[in-house]
């Protein structure tokens, strides 16, 4: 039986290693606030993030402060006259079954940690327009796609999404993207003057309140032999 050669293992694979498996959404935060100094650092880091011929085609507006809290509220009030405006198609049919069945595992565990059971529509849909205060993060950074806004673009833009995650673990900042901030895209827009772009996803970050049950919800990854073939 021929054996496996070892894991040729780098000076940087542990860390790696511990980087990426220790990222995590978190949907709890603390109130305070990440320091100045430690946000610039964070995005210049997420901006060496690979691009198409290095194109590059990513709008980040990062709120905070006052501006946050009337996002926050604008927001809130977007969803509850049911004013949705995403740039992004998005539809429930776009997932495969295999997704849909790992959607539900996620979401039974979620909702369990947070008590709500699995037929109580009322409570889930209260926690959804809660979440539009960012979980109570401090920060939010939204992600635009410039150009023509289509998928190869897009997919860039989740290049740096990941490579912002990173950094901000690597930082000891909590975070947690939310696809649904991007459903109101021209709330985000009006309160930010933005004028271009489409928006990709909003991302709350700070610092985790660890004693919140919510944070410590895990999620298990299909086996590799599900998800990637081999071939030589």
């Amino acid at each position: 039986m021929k054996s496996r050669a070892p894991i040729a293992s780098t000076a940087l694979s542990g860390c790696a290693e511990k980087l990426i498996r220790g990222r995590h959404a978190t949907r709890a935060f603390r109130p305070e606030a990440v320091p100045a100094d430690t946000m610039r650092a964070i995005f210049s880091l997420a901006g060496a993030a690979p691009s198409n011929s290095n194109t590059q085609p990513w709008q980040v507006e990062v709120v905070s402060g006052a501006p946050r809290v009337r996002l926050a509220k604008a927001l809130r009030v977007a969803h509850a006259e049911q004013r949705t405006s995403a740039d992004l198609p998005y539809s429930e049919d776009m997932y495969a079954q295999v997704h849909r069945v790992r959607r539900a595992a996620f979401g039974a565990e979620l909702y369990g940690a947070l008590g709500i059971g699995p037929d109580d529509h009322a409570a889930r849909a209260a926690y959804d327009a809660d979440s539009l205060s960012f979980y109570g993060a401090p920060h939010v950074a939204f992600l635009f796609v410039n150009g023509d806004g289509g998928p190869r673009l897009a997919a860039d833009v989740g290049g740096y999404m990941q490579t912002l995650l990173l950094a901000m673990t690597a930082y000891g900042v909590d975070s947690c993207p939310q696809g649904l901030l991007s459903f109101y895209a021209d709330t985000v827009r009006g309160e930010l003057g933005v004028t271009g772009g489409k928006l990709l996803v909003g991302i709350s970050f700070g610092y985790a309140d660890e004693s919140a049950p919510v944070n410590r919800v895990t999620t298990e990854r299909a086996a590799l032999e599900v998800t990637t073939a081999f071939h030589a």
